[in-house]
C-alpha cells in the first residue's frame, strides 16, 4: 500500500532488471491522456533505488505539464538507469533497455537525457521503434540542444520585454550556471548580442571555448565558482544545470530580476515560486522554457523537419508572455498560472489526440 501511495498520480511504473547486462532501470509514465508518454532517459549512480525512484516520479509528471504547455499530442513519463555512464554503459545494457521499453507496446517513447547520449539509443533502437533524438543518419532529428537553446532565446526576450518594455538581448547582463550543450549555446548567442556575462561551469574546456569567443568579439565574461553565481550582481539568472537549485538558501543571494534557464525542476519546492515573488524575481516555469527539445523530439515521430521545429519553437514567446500576463491578473505565481494553464488544456484536449502510433523502424536497425 505504501509504494501504490507513493505512485498514486501515476498511470504505471516498471522496475526493469536485466541480470546478464547489469541492467536496472524505472520507466514511469505519468500520464497518457494526450497521447503515449513521451520523455527522456537519464544514467546516474543514484544512491538508492529510493533515490531513483523518486527522481523518476518528478521528472515524469514533470513531462506531461511540459508536454501539454508546448501543444504536443503526447503525454507524460521518464525513465531512469542506474548505474555510473562513465563505468557502466554497454551496447547490451542499452538492448535490453529497448526491449523493456518495447514491452510497453507504444505507451512510451524515450531517448537520450543527463548521463546519456543518442549514441546510447542506437543500440536500443535495434529492439523498439520507441526511440527518439537520434543522430539523422539513423533517421532521427539530430541534436535537440538546437531549439531547445533556441527556446531560452526566446524565453529571455520575453522576459525583457515583461521587465523593461523591450525583448532587445543587448546590454543586459546575464548569470549562467552550468555551459553544456545548451547553456553554452545560449551563452554564444548572448555575447554575439552584445551581453556581458557572468559564468560558472565545472568543465573548464567549455569555460575556454566560450572565453575564445568572447575575446574575439570583445565581450564581457566574467568567470565565478560555483556558489558565487548565485550572488553575480546580473539582470537574469540562467540555470543551465541541475535542478532544485532555487531553494531557501540560494533564493536568499539572488540579487537578479529574473530566472530564466533551461535546467529541469529548478524549484526545490513548490513553495520557492512564491518566495521568488515576494522578493520581486520573476520566475519563467522551466518546462515551457526547456521545451525546444521536447518539440523537435515530439515532431520527430511525424518525420523530422528543422524548418517546422523552429517555427513551433517561436510559440514559447507568446506562450511565456501569457504566463506571465495570467499570473499577474490573478495574483498568483508564474508556475501556478503555468500549471493551471496545463490542466486546462489536458481536460479540454485529452479526448481529441490523433497521434499515429504505428512508425517503421529504419531498416538498418531492423534484426533479420
Amino acid at each position: 500500500m505504501n509504494m501504490f501511495s507513493k505512485i498514486r498520480e501515476h498511470e504505471q511504473v516498471v522496475f526493469c532488471n536485466d541480470e546478464l547486462t547489469g541492467l536496472k532501470a524505472i520507466i514511469a509514465i505519468h500520464s497518457t491522456r494526450l497521447g503515449p508518454a513521451l520523455g527522456g532517459c537519464r544514467m546516474l549512480p543514484y544512491a538508492s533505488e529510493e533515490e531513483a525512484l523518486e527522481d523518476v516520479l518528478r521528472l515524469s509528471k514533470g513531462m506531461t505539464y511540459k508536454c501539454a504547455a508546448a501543444d504536443v499530442d503526447f503525454g507524460g513519463g521518464k525513465a531512469v538507469i542506474i548505474g555510473d555512464p562513465n563505468k557502466d554503459k554497454t551496447p547490451e545494457l542499452f538492448r535490453a533497455f529497448g526491449q523493456f521499453v518495447e514491452s510497453l507496446n507504444g505507451r512510451f517513447y524515450t531517448g537520450t537525457d543527463m548521463g546519456t547520449t543518442p549514441e546510447d539509443f542506437v543500440h536500443a533502437l535495434k529492439e523498439t521503434n520507441c526511440i527518439v533524438g537520434v543522430d539523422e543518419v539513423y533517421g532521427g532529428s539530430g541534436d535537440s540542444s538546437i531549439p531547445t537553446a533556441q527556446g531560452v532565446i526566446y524565453s529571455l526576450k520575453a522576459t525583457n520585454r515583461a521587465l523593461t518594455g523591450s525583448d532587445e538581448l543587448a546590454n543586459r547582463s546575464y548569470s549562467i550556471q552550468g555551459l553544456g550543450k545548451v547553456g553554452l549555446k545560449v551563452a554564444e548567442r548572448l555575447i554575439e548580442e552584445g551581453a556581458d556575462l557572468y559564468v560558472t561551469d565545472i568543465n573548464q574546456q567549455a569555460i575556454d571555448t566560450l572565453l575564445t569567443k568572447a575575446k574575439q568579439l570583445g565581450a564581457g565574461v566574467k568567470v565565478v565558482n560555483k556558489d558565487e553565481i548565485y550572488q553575480a550582481p546580473a539582470d537574469i539568472f540562467i540555470p543551465c544545470a541541475m535542478g532544485g537549485i532555487v531553494n531557501d538558501e540560494t533564493i536568499e543571494q539572488l540579487q537578479v530580476k529574473a530566472v530564466v534557464g533551461s535546467a529541469n525542476n529548478q524549484l526545490l519546492e513548490l513553495r520557492h515560486a512564491e518566495k521568488l515573488q515576494e522578493k520581486g524575481i520573476l520566475f519563467a516555469p522551466d518546462y515551457i522554457v526547456n521545451s525546444g527539445g521536447l518539440i523537435q523530439v515530439a515532431d520527430e515521430l511525424y518525420t523530422p523537419n528543422k524548418e517546422r521545429v523552429l517555427q513551433k519553437t517561436k510559440a514559447i514567446y507568446n506562450s511565456l508572455l501569457n504566463i506571465y500576463e495570467y499570473a499577474s491578473e490573478k495574483g498568483i505565481t508564474t508556475m501556478e498560472a503555468a500549471n493551471q494553464f496545463c490542466e486546462r488544456r489536458i481536460e479540454a484536449r485529452s479526448r481529441r489526440n490523433s497521434f499515429f502510433s504505428h512508425i517503421k523502424r529504419p531498416k538498418w536497425a531492423v534484426r533479420t
